[in-house]
């Protein structure tokens, strides 16, 4: 279901009721940009440590926007059965009363997204307002001192003729008399509104239907007895809340504590801190603080899938759908009794029908789907008498207690790590042909880890420097057939559990 700001707060009223009766929740997001290119450098590496990978997004997400977020709401009914309801919410910075936002767009991005089907249109012109803690304070603090701004460049003009229209109409009016302000948006109408009650105090004004605006004059004692009513359409609580937007469903999803799930969401995190809460702190210990505080049980089907290839020898796959199919399929689950059934609702039920990848509502629901499969075939592998019985969620959670709050950490982009021709060990030239047991190869990547080491060690690696060509880190397989090559040696320890090289780890939040 498409939820922008013409719906949006008819809308959060039953979407709070869904989240509070939630078992859980899957997110995903759609951006305007992923990695920025400014400062230099600031592309991620695959000798990134967590907190220089941190520093790397926070840069990133501090340039680019949510285009689009979806939010998958699955609720437990009987006999092990999950009814979803899937919400694609187009999002566009709040430009009421708030320092104008710029929007950076990544060309690979928008190409990315265009691709795939996404509506522009719906993102610029009915995306949902949203702020954070600070821009609301900075709201909050204007409308106590009467000093509005006009943010957005298309209201000021209609604030302006509004300003010459009411001007020219007061000279001669009498008190009592009334003027009405037509073909005005939700947001010019309260900028006019406060624009208006701010210059001139003996006007007073009043929203009507159909998109208009009653403006009356009145006596200095009558305005007081007005500002005063709690029917006043322009109550400081009341534009807070139309300020915030999306942000009044962030926080119920955050007051709900319900397990958050996403795949490969330290992006969706950051962004999720930075949009909605406050702007990211410098320090990723402060953040991981912060996203805790949050979301107390966070879910990255990513890690959780990576750790059950070992029992389960999946074939090659390289995005979400691609897991979800091979989950889905009847030699890893088959259909019996005990598999969760999961349904979509009534207003998600186009998804049942058709598949949208990099839809985020349709990827917020593969990532509680998997999420589910992956849970059920760890409690069959655990339990003997799973056939007969009906499992619920919190038992799923009990075989996923493991995986709380360990997001994945992407190392890098390498397809594969081979063993080199010859090799440079502690200053000593060795054969090519010398065995190097602490070395494993893998092959990763977009798809699936194809070997694993099982403990921790030091991996020295090499990096290649011969002719004109230099390769300063590993972007891409390494063919060595040169005769000689001269080598640089850079220490990296490595942790068996989070096979940091080539797989990337897990970030313990």
């Amino acid at each position: 279901m498409d939820v922008g700001a013409a719906d949006f707060a008819r809308c959060l009223p039953c979407l709070q009721d869904r989240v509070g009766r939630a078992a859980f929740l899957g997110l995903d997001m759609e951006f305007t940009g992923l990695h920025s290119a400014f400062p230099q450098n600031n592309q991620p590496s695959l000798f990134d440590s967590p907190a220089e990978r941190y520093q790397k997004v926070r840069q990133s997400v501090q340039r680019f926007t949510i285009t689009q977020l979806g939010l998958a709401i699955f609720s437990e009914e009987n006999s092990n059965k999950y009814v979803v309801h899937s919400y694609n919410f187009f999002l566009f910075p709040s430009t009421l009363g708030v320092t104008d936002a710029e929007l950076t767009l990544s060309t690979s991005s928008i190409q990315f997204l265009s691709h795939y089907g996404f509506d522009y249109n719906k993102f610029l012109k009915d995306g949902i307002p949203y702020m954070n803690e600070l821009q609301e304070n900075i709201l909050s603090q204007r409308l106590l001192e009467g000093n509005w701004k006009v943010c957005s460049a298309l209201n000021l003009n209609v604030v302006k003729k509004a300003i010459d229209e009411v001007t020219c109409w007061i000279a001669a009016a009498k008190e009592g008399d009334t003027v009405i302000l037509q073909d005005l948006s939700d947001s010019q109408m309260l900028d006019v509104q406060l624009v208006l009650r701010q210059a001139l105090p003996n006007v007073w004004t009043q929203p009507l239907g159909d998109n208009e605006v009653m403006v009356k004059k009145v006596s200095l004692q009558h305005r007081r007895l007005l500002e005063s009513s709690s029917h006043d359409s322009c109550q400081k609580e009341l534009i807070l809340t139309s300020a915030r937007g999306f942000t009044n469903l962030f926080q119920i999803i955050v007051r709900a504590k319900k397990p958050l799930v996403g795949h490969n969401m330290l992006m969706d995190l950051c962004h999720l801190h930075d949009k909605f809460y406050n702007p990211l702190p410098e320090s990723y210990e402060e953040f991981k603080k912060n996203i805790h505080h949050l979301f107390p049980v966070l879910i990255d089907t990513k890690t959780v899938t990576k750790s059950i290839w070992k029992n389960y020898q999946f074939p090659r796959v390289s995005n979400l759908l691609e897991v979800y199919e091979v989950l889905c399929s009847s030699d890893l689950n088959p259909v019996d009794p005990t598999c969760p059934v999961i349904a979509f609702a009534s207003d998600s039920a186009r998804y049942a029908e058709k598949a949208a990848p990099h839809e985020a509502a349709y990827d917020a629901f593969l990532c509680g789907s998997v999420l589910l499969k992956s849970a059920h075939l760890l409690l069959c592998e655990l339990t003997d008498d799973a056939a007969t019985a009906n499992p619920s969620f919190s038992q799923y959670l009990t075989m996923l207690a493991e995986y709380f709050n360990k997001v994945n950490f992407i190392r890098g982009g390498v397809s594969s790590i081979v063993r080199m021709n010859c090799r440079i060990f502690l200053g000593r030239m060795l054969p090519a042909d010398t065995p190097l047991p602490w070395l494993s190869v893998f092959e990763v990547g977009h798809g699936w880890m194809k070997g694993r080491s099982t403990r921790s060690y030091s991996l020295f690696v090499a990096l290649i420097l011969g002719g004109s060509q230099r390769t300063s880190s590993f972007c891409s397989p390494i063919d060595l057939s040169m005769s000689f090559v001269f080598c640089m040696i850079t220490k990296i320890t490595l942790s068996c559990r989070s096979l940091s090289i080539a797989t990337g780890g897990t970030l313990r939040m």
